[in-house]
């Protein structure tokens, strides 16, 4: 890969962010793409203006988890290994990052989303697949388990029952079964990925950011039991309650 490119591209249209995973082949995660992604949640982060986050691959592959030939370098030593722990540990930060962000995160994965790749997508508040992309968290086939997050997330999205299947069995499975798991919100034909993605996108993008971001507490205190959600609904309305945008739009609501 060209030094001057980042295995991450971003880009900017209106309120909308656009991180395009693009690190030929099968945009393999290393340091570097763990690095990039966490400076692009900085710079989305830092803009009022942008309220989606829309996470999608160029080439073929979503993304298809740990870089291969990083893995071969440092598998062979105790000293290297530790070093795949760290990075497990840099992708499960970043992840929580993207989960946490008040910014609206959208997987648009047009391909195979395999090990870290699923875990990123699983971070993420919205997923949507083509019919013919490959999912799965196959880590057990190698000794291994899903330490980016993934037992956590599949677990919490799609039940303990469905994480056992897919994690125990190494089950790799296509989008449309993915779709019926839960696991993805939406499954469509690949060609048509790239237009669903970006209504999904621009919808939610013409939505206030403080309605976003308070929506996304209140969902995230029910998921995660880490506060009380109904004290949160309760600040998050009187918060934007207070808000001109919101004042503006319920009275023309209210108007007719």
């Amino acid at each position: 890969m060209d030094a001057a490119r980042h295995p991450i591209a971003l880009a900017f249209e209106g309120a909308i962010a656009i991180a395009t995973l693009d690190r030929p082949p099968v945009n393999a995660i290393d340091d570097a793409w763990v690095a990039r992604l966490d400076a692009i949640v900085d710079e989305v982060e830092a803009r009022d203006e942008v309220h989606v986050l829309r996470i999608r691959n160029a080439g073929r592959a979503f993304c298809a988890g740990a870089d291969l030939v990083l893995m071969r370098e440092r598998f062979a030593t105790e000293a290297g290994r530790a070093q795949m722990v760290e990075l497990a540990r840099a992708m499960q930060q970043v992840f929580a990052r993207i989960e946490r962000s008040p910014k609206v995160s959208l997987a648009e994965i047009g391909g195979p989303a395999l090990g870290g790749g699923l875990e990123l997508a699983l971070a993420c508040d919205l997923r949507l697949a083509a019919d013919t992309a490959r999912l799965g968290l196959p880590e057990a086939r190698l000794g291994l388990l899903p330490g980016a997050g993934g037992t956590q997330r599949l677990a919490r999205i799609c039940g303990d029952a469905v994480a056992r299947q897919l994690i125990l069995g190494a089950e790799v499975i296509d989008g449309t079964r993915a779709a019926a798991l839960g696991l993805v919100h939406q499954c469509v034909p690949a060609a048509q990925l790239q237009a669903a993605a970006r209504a999904q996108a621009e919808r939610i993008a013409a939505f206030t950011g403080p309605a976003l971001a308070a929506c996304k507490r209140c969902i995230t205190a029910a998921a995660l039991g880490r506060e009380d959600g109904f004290a949160a609904e309760l600040e998050g309305t009187a918060l934007l309650y207070a808000q001109a945008d919101t004042q503006a739009l319920v009275s023309r609501f209210l108007a007719g």
